[in-house]
Parts: C-alpha cells; structure tokens; sequence
C-alpha cells in the first residue's frame, strides 16, 4: 500500500492550519483576507495583470477572479484600466491605498509565517520548499487540478 494519501492528508491539513493563521491575523491587523492579499500581490507582480493571470495562477475559475477584483475595486485597491492592444479585456492597476495596503500587510504576512515554521529546522523548509517547488511545477505544465 502506498503512503501518499497521508502525505496529501498532511500536505492539506497544513495548508490549512497555516492559511487560517495567516488569515486571522492580517484580517486583525490590517483589515483584509489573505486571498486578498494573495489578489494584490499577484496584481503588483504581473506587469498587464489581467484577470485571466490570476486565474492561471492560482488555479480558479475566471468567474471567481472577476468578482473578487470587482470587490477589490469597490473597496478602493485596485483599478480595471483598459488594456492598450486589447479592448475586450482589461488591465489591473493597484491605486495607492492597494499600495499601501499591500506593502503594510507583507511584513504581517511574513512574520505570521516565520512564526508559524520556527520549530521547522531551516534544512528541512528548504527541502520541503525544494520539493514543492518540482511538485507544483510539474502539476502546473499540465492540465491537473484547473477550474474546467
């Protein structure tokens, strides 16, 4: 019998335990959810983001990224700006405020999760980084676990 399903078990249960975390405080300290963190970074990190970007990246549906940046745009974070060459489609801007709100909520997020894997030996978070860096990597060059 293989042991892989307790490794997805634990895989998940971590994420999990870690996201929640992460979530409660920044929500606390800076009044937003860590999938909208996640939505502002991408934003910030993709020269043209459009929602389609979003979407590739984190692996949802279109549908769901639209009305998630709708959202971060009623709240005052980020801009749907004509793209230059594409007038069906749109290109993502932070405003000021998403900004501010991004570069004040990294160093929450950081120290959260360097909290959080203190009791990790610094070899075995590099390991883990190495090994889920090739298994997503791999998961990413084909068609496993998108939205349909």
């Amino acid at each position: 019998m293989s042991d892989i399903t307790p490794i997805f078990s634990d895989l998940v249960r971590v994420e999990t335990r870690l996201y929640n975390a992460v979530n409660a405080r920044l929500r606390t300290e800076q009044g937003l959810g860590l999938g909208q963190f996640e939505f502002l970074e991408i934003i910030d990190r993709v020269p043209g983001c459009r929602v389609l970007d979003i979407a590739g990246e984190l692996a949802i549906t279109v549908g769901a990224v639209s009305k998630a940046v709708d959202r971060l745009v009623a709240a005052g974070w980020c801009l749907r700006v004509a793209h230059p060459q594409d007038r069906r489609s749109s290109v993502l801007r932070l405003t000021p405020a998403g900004e501010e709100r991004l570069s004040a909520s990294r160093p929450v997020v950081e120290s959260e999760l360097i909290a959080l894997t203190a009791t990790v030996p610094p070899d075995d978070l590099a390991r883990i980084a190495s090994t889920l860096a090739s298994l997503r990597a791999t998961l990413e060059a084909g068609p496993h676990g998108r939205p349909e």
